[in-house]
């Protein structure tokens, strides 16, 4: 499997995935060729294994202090410390420098300028003049 993330605990032992076909516990898991093999609890054959072919799988949220989610930033309002509107987050762009937060005006703002999030509703950034203009 591929793991879309680079918390790699999220393959742990024990640990219950969610899915469309269910939830999984993971047995075990291993890297193997830039992937993971993965057993899961009650999968125990090849024609079992077979059927989750291209399930996605969902974990909970983790709280880690100071870092960004891309959920809690899309569709989130985004004001400068000034209280200026200057839309909503549509996306996320990879970017060497910076990540940027993609607006629904096609205007681009580096994640350094964020200053404090409301995971979901609002975004407020500290930008300089003539970035969102």
């Amino acid at each position: 499997m591929e793991l879309w993330t680079d918390r790699t605990e999220r393959l742990a032992a024990g640990t219950t995935l969610a899915s469309d076909a269910g939830d999984l516990r993971v047995v075990l898991s291993r890297r193997h060729q830039g992937r993971y093999l993965v057993q899961f609890d009650g999968v125990h054959d090849r024609t079992s294994a077979e059927v989750l072919r291209g399930v996605e799988l969902r974990a909970p949220s983790l709280h880690v202090e100071g870092a960004l989610w891309v959920h809690e930033l899309v569709g989130a309002h985004v004001v400068t410390t000034k209280g200026r509107d200057v839309g909503t987050v549509v996306a996320l762009e990879l970017n060497p420098a910076s990540d940027l937060l993609v607006l629904a005006s096609g205007a681009l703002v580096p994640l350094r300028f964020v200053s404090a999030v409301e995971p979901g509703v609002k975004v407020t950034v500290d930008v300089p003049d003539g970035l969102v203009d």
